[in-house]
C-alpha cells in the first residue's frame, strides 16, 4: 500500500514538472508569447532547473533544448523511482539501465506533447464557442496554428463549422496507438 501511494506521489510530482517543461519547450518553438497567465506560470514553475541547464545545453535553431533535456531528465528519473520503489529493478548494466530509461522517457516525451496539443486544442474550439477573446484564446490559436493550417487547406468549413479541430484530434489519436506500443515494446526490455 506505501508502495503504491509513493508511486501516485512520483508520478503525479514528476508528470506535473515534465508537462510544464514539454509547455514551455513548444511555447518557444512555435514563437508563444509568454506574456499571458500560462506563459508567466510556466516560467516561473521551471526557472529553477532550466536556467543551470542552460549554461550545458544550448539552444539550437530556435529550440530550448534545456527546457527538453529537463524534461526528459525529470521524466526518466520519475520512471526510476517508481520502478525501484515497485521493487522491479533492471538487471542489465549501468548504461543499459540508463539507455533503457532514457528511451522509455523519450517516448513518454513524445506522447505527453501528443496530449499537450489534444488540450489545446479542444480549449481553443471552447474558447472560440464560449469567449473567443479570452486573454488566454491566443495562446491556443498559436499553438494549434502550425498544425491546423495544413488541414484547412484541405477541410473546408461545412456551413461556416470548421472541421479541421476535429480531423486533427482523430490524426493524434492515430498516434497514440503506436506510441503506446512502442511504450510496452520499451517497458518490456526492463
Amino acid at each position: 500500500m506505501l508502495a503504491q501511494i509513493a508511486q501516485v506521489i512520483i508520478d503525479a510530482a514528476a508528470g506535473l514538472v515534465v508537462i510544464l517543461l514539454l509547455a514551455r519547450f513548444h511555447f518557444q518553438w512555435l514563437r508563444v508569447s509568454f506574456r499571458n497567465p500560462f506563459g508567466t506560470f510556466i516560467i516561473a514553475a521551471t526557472n529553477w532547473i532550466v536556467l543551470p541547464l542552460r549554461r550545458i545545453v544550448p539552444g539550437l535553431a530556435g529550440f530550448d533544448l534545456a527546457s527538453l533535456a529537463a524534461a526528459l531528465l525529470v521524466q526518466a528519473l520519475g520512471l526510476y523511482l517508481i520502478y525501484a520503489v515497485a521493487g522491479r529493478m533492471y538487471s542489465g548494466t549501468a548504461s543499459e539501465t540508463v539507455g533503457v530509461f532514457a528511451a522509455l522517457a523519450f517516448v513518454d516525451l513524445v506522447r505527453f506533447s501528443i496530449y499537450l496539443l489534444v488540450f489545446a486544442v479542444i480549449a481553443q474550439v471552447v474558447l472560440s464557442w464560449v469567449n473567443p477573446y479570452s486573454p488566454v484564446a491566443p495562446v491556443f490559436n498559436a499553438m494549434t496554428r502550425p498544425f491546423m493550417r495544413p488541414l484547412r487547406r484541405v477541410v473546408p468549413p461545412i456551413g461556416n463549422v470548421d472541421l479541421s479541430p476535429l480531423v486533427l484530434l482523430l490524426i493524434l489519436q492515430v498516434l497514440l496507438i503506436p506510441l503506446a506500443y512502442l511504450r510496452v515494446y520499451v517497458e518490456n526490455l526492463l
